[in-house]
């Protein structure tokens, strides 16, 4: 998700907005530093699958999630871009390069979607914390740029799906770290760093993106608890969900 603001949208915004947005941004970095001395995982740029118990079950369920990633790929007209759905991503997401079959948006279930997927959505709900996941499609030649995500309250997981056979020039960069996806695979990271994907190959690359609810002790289990529900409530989300149903009403789906 990508929650960067430009030097020149600042600066162009009235002085009223350019507090708000001062405001926030030391309260985000208080509140990053707050979520790291209670978590209770790494808050390194990148974390070891061994930190998650849930890493080996997902990762022997990956050919029963690949089956049904091949199927819906067998029209991709019906996957819509990321910012197609979410406007929030129209700087990173361009055309149909990226494209997103979302499961869960922060808790809130697509249950369309989930039925298409029952295999893939079974496995997501046996994930303690899980609060949101789809499936992230990259075209070949596409490059997402830098960007930071909103809150340390989740950890990010991919799952390897489809990776081009050269591997290693497509990737992931999180803060000074590459990382290289391996079909069956899962990758872990803090999306609060600044990262970066680049699929420099004539293949499509896809994942299972998955957010998970950060490891933290009572005090932040509490305050992340705050702070997802407010995430919850805000447009962040709401559109989002509201562009889902409307994309499948427009394509006669419930």
């Amino acid at each position: 998700m990508d929650m960067t603001n430009t030097t020149a949208e600042t600066q162009t915004a009235p002085f009223w907005r350019r507090l708000v947005v001062k405001f926030g941004k030391h309260f985000l970095r208080w509140l990053g530093h707050f979520q790291a001395r209670h978590s209770l995982v790494s808050t390194t740029p990148v974390i070891a699958n061994s930190e998650f118990a849930w890493v080996p079950q997902v990762e022997g369920a990956w050919r029963d999630i690949r089956a049904e990633l091949d199927m819906l790929l067998e029209r991709p007209e019906d996957i819509p871009a990321f910012h197609q759905i979410s406007p929030d991503q129209k700087r990173i997401s361009k055309g149909n390069n990226w494209k997103t079959f979302a499961f869960y948006v922060y808790g809130k279930r697509v249950d369309h979607n989930c039925a298409l997927c029952p295999r893939t959505a079974a496995i997501l709900d046996a994930i303690p914390g899980m609060q949101s996941a789809m499936f992230s499609i990259l075209a070949p030649r596409y490059h997402i740029e830098a960007h930071k995500g909103p809150t340390r309250a989740v950890v990010r997981a991919h799952l390897g799906l489809k990776v081009p056979k050269d591997w290693q020039s497509v990737w992931i960069r999180v803060h000074d770290q590459i990382l290289n996806w391996r079909e069956g695979e899962v990758v872990l990271f803090d999306d609060t760093y600044e990262h970066e994907v680049r699929n420099d190959t004539d293949e499509t690359r896809a994942v299972l993106f998955i957010d998970i609810d950060r490891p933290m002790d009572k005090v932040g289990t509490l305050v992340n608890r705050m702070i997802v529900r407010l995430i919850q409530t805000s447009t962040y989300v709401k559109q989002p969900l509201k562009n889902l149903a409307a994309w499948q009403r427009e394509r006669g789906k419930p």
